[in-house]
């Protein structure tokens, strides 16, 4: 089974699925490794032009994997590693209209891919947080820097400093997602209101914003 699916539909819009439900699209290694992939291949095909993240069962995703951290050879091979596969660089900067479609809990990384995307749509009873501070360590993939980006400075700050997360309605207000909808109706309302409108200024709007 893979653990990131890519689909291409005839429009040109291509959906990545975390598909790691049983273990609540907990992001491992091996789906980093994939995410670069479908990214790069989704650059490549000049056809794409909307790339629609997802995940798939009870949420978008928990959070990376816990359970491997610290099993990298030495610290050195982790940041080389992470260095020659930079999904986080390749995600901010790439060319296609990016829209995260949220359910459930966004924690950690399942918030961070979120925040380097054009577009974050929320489905009812989605929650977001960055819990790294119980865990003693930082947001890892941007969110010190994204957040605060996104919504008021001492909202970043409350949401860093304590772990404590959000709901749909306050991310709203906050502004850390443009819409917020029932759960399968989000996308297509996105898609009949807004969609043709984002792919032409989102790409643009994010490079001027990411210096």
């Amino acid at each position: 089974m893979d653990l990131v699916l890519l689909d291409i539909d005839s429009r040109g819009v291509a959906t990545i699925t975390l598909n790691r439900p049983e273990r609540l699209n907990a992001i491992n290694m091996e789906m980093r490794d994939l995410l670069w992939q479908h990214l790069g291949a989704c650059r490549d095909i000049p056809e794409v032009q909307v790339i629609v993240f997802k995940g798939e069962g009870r949420c978008f995703s928990a959070g990376a994997d816990i359970s491997e951290f610290g099993t990298a050879p030495s610290v050195m091979a982790a940041r080389q590693a992470r260095h020659e596969r930079d999904v986080w660089d390749a995600l901010l900067h790439h060319r296609c209209t990016t829209v995260a479609a949220m359910h459930g809990y966004c924690f950690g990384a399942g918030l961070e891919l979120p925040l380097l995307c054009d577009v974050r749509i929320a489905a009812d009873g989605a929650t977001f947080a960055v819990p790294e501070v119980s865990l003693g360590y930082i947001p890892s993939a941007g969110a010190t820097q994204t957040l605060p980006r996104r919504v008021p400075p001492g909202v970043a700050a409350a949401m860093i400093l304590t772990g404590e997360p959000i709901d749909a309605p306050a991310g709203l207000r906050w502004g850390l997602v443009d819409l917020v909808a029932a759960l399968g109706g989000s996308i297509r309302r996105w898609r009949t209101s807004s969609s043709r409108r984002w792919r032409a200024a989102a790409p643009r709007s994010r490079r001027a914003g990411s210096g």
